[in-house]
């Protein structure tokens, strides 16, 4: 992933494997990412402080294409107010990028099978094909675990669900 003009730039990755890792215990959802860089969230401190121990931690943990989703949720002005600024928001995914044990994930060959897969094993209809997006991503991956605070990723029974924003 590159920043270029102020956009995020999501490029085709290569399997998680090839960084080395032999698997991935987990993935963190863009609400997570939003409440650790929200000081003004109820649920800063827990996001934060999750967020924390895996960038400071030694086991390997993905986000599947989360820059784009991130940046328009933190700095959309309907949804914070203030919202944050494009720089503030830029410089928080610049931090997250320099994790060394954080790999970034996209969409590869094969993506519209393992899509197809989740949306109908799941059922998933509207809005919700946006976390099936991200279920599929992980599935490609051989992810099995994601933090997230939305109970619509339950619909996908290959991806445990963990809440750490509530203890």
């Amino acid at each position: 992933m590159a920043i270029q003009n102020g956009v995020c730039v999501l490029e085709e990755f290569p399997s998680p494997r090839a960084y080395g890792f032999s698997r991935f215990v987990i993935a963190v959802d863009t609400n997570v990412l939003v409440h650790a860089h929200r000081r003004d969230s109820a649920w800063h401190e827990p996001a934060f402080a999750a967020i924390r121990q895996l960038a400071e931690g030694s086991a390997a943990w993905c986000m599947p294409r989360p820059c784009v989703h991130f940046l328009a949720i933190v700095t959309h002005p309907k949804i914070w107010a203030p919202p944050s600024s494009v720089e503030k928001a830029l410089a928080q995914v610049d931090i997250w990028l320099g994790a060394p044990t954080l790999v970034l994930l996209a969409e590869g060959d094969g993506h519209g099978d393992a899509l197809r897969a989740v949306v109908q094993s799941g059922g998933i209809t509207g809005p919700q094909l946006h976390e099936a997006r991200v279920a599929a991503i992980c599935a490609q991956h051989g992810v099995r675990e994601i933090w997230t605070a939305d109970r619509d990723f339950s619909r996908f029974p290959k991806l445990r669900t963990l809440n750490p924003l509530v203890g």
